[in-house]
């Protein structure tokens, strides 16, 4: 079996997980079931068909993720070797200043109170719970 090449097809949960987009397959597998995954613009399983060439969208950990096949893999490989077998074309990551730092407590503060939770909630974005 060929474990690395352009020719043939490889399963899009197996290739995301292979040039580490997702830690595991499970998690890429799971992404394509949610709709998270999508090549050349459709979703898909995580069964479908990958070739050279396609265009794979994947949002995955808070963050859109937006590549280009450039290399037909099977099997995991490093870093160095996996960034090669794509072309990253991702919007940047919003700055650190914009993402919200909530739950972050001054050091001694102790236990929150009920309306200091209440307040995490609302930030998390989650409804407080009665």
């Amino acid at each position: 079996m060929d474990t690395e090449g352009t020719e043939g097809t490889v399963r899009v949960d197996a290739w995301i997980w292979s040039v580490r987009l997702t830690k595991t397959r499970s998690d890429a597998a799971t992404a394509c079931r949610a709709g998270h995954v999508r090549v050349n613009g459709e979703r898909v399983k995580p069964a479908h068909g990958l070739k050279a060439g396609d265009q794979v969208r994947l949002f995955h950990a808070g963050r859109e993720r937006v590549v280009v096949v450039s290399k037909i893999i099977r099997k995991r490989v490093g870093a160095p070797v996996a960034v090669e077998c794509y072309v990253d074309n991702s919007p940047p990551p919003p700055p650190r200043e914009l993402t919200a730092s909530a739950g972050v407590r001054d050091r001694g503060a102790g236990r929150p109170t009920k309306r200091d939770r209440r307040d995490m909630e609302r930030l998390r974005g989650g409804t407080p719970s009665a």
